[in-house]
């Protein structure tokens, strides 16, 4: 099993904890965790997007002067899509861009994703983040923590002053443990999670 250190929110030590292998000892799988980024960030698109073909454009039923003798360009509708106000050429249409990742490529992937932070020496935990709702308490535990680059704070439903606090922190995201994903992950340069944080990720993914 994988060992790492603990620290507490000053940035000493204050232990270390065994990890468990099926989550944090999977072998590096780019393929599979680029698929459940594309995946992830497709199903986040709306799909709503439209505009109207020549078609559809209200008008231009009639041909706007004949066809010779007039010294101008034959034209037959006033909605083609040379005219301004006219149709769009290939419009874009509502459609649903969401793709399917199966489970066990989605577990997988988060796996392997995490494995990789901790092989980087990227994952930072801490046995607990207890401050205010305030800004620059948080700013001085990332100071301490020695977090210099775009950091993902993985937390739990007990660290709500957490959230509140990082909110306004440029390059700092925070996320639930039950909402981690391979995204967020790859996004951000390191992660800090506390160590509640990772008995729940163990115990929702560990194989």
């Amino acid at each position: 099993m994988p060992s790492v250190k603990v620290y507490n929110q000053t940035g000493k030590e204050a232990g270390s904890i065994e990890l468990d292998d099926s989550v944090f000892a999977v072998e590096y799988n780019e393929a599979l965790i680029h698929q459940a980024v594309v995946a992830q960030r497709n199903n986040a698109r709306q799909g709503t997007k439209c505009t109207l073909t020549r078609t559809e454009v209200r008008g231009g039923g009639i041909k706007p002067w004949r066809q010779k003798g007039t010294g101008r360009a034959r034209q037959g509708s006033i909605r083609s899509p040379q005219w301004t106000g006219g149709g769009v050429v290939f419009a874009p249409k509502p459609r649903d861009f969401s793709q399917k990742v199966n489970k066990q490529a989605k577990r997988g992937a988060l796996c392997s994703a995490l494995s990789e932070k901790l092989r980087e020496g990227a994952l930072t935990v801490v046995n607990e983040i207890k401050i205010e709702p305030k800004t620059k308490e948080m700013v001085k535990v990332l100071s301490a923590l020695k977090m210099d680059k775009r950091v993902l704070v993985v937390v739990t439903d007990a660290d709500d002053a957490v959230v509140r606090a990082a909110g306004n922190i440029q390059g700092v995201s925070t996320i639930n443990s039950k909402q981690i994903n391979v995204y967020d992950l790859v996004a951000n340069a390191k992660c800090v999670m506390t160590q509640e944080a990772v008995k729940k990720i163990e115990e929702a993914y560990k194989a």
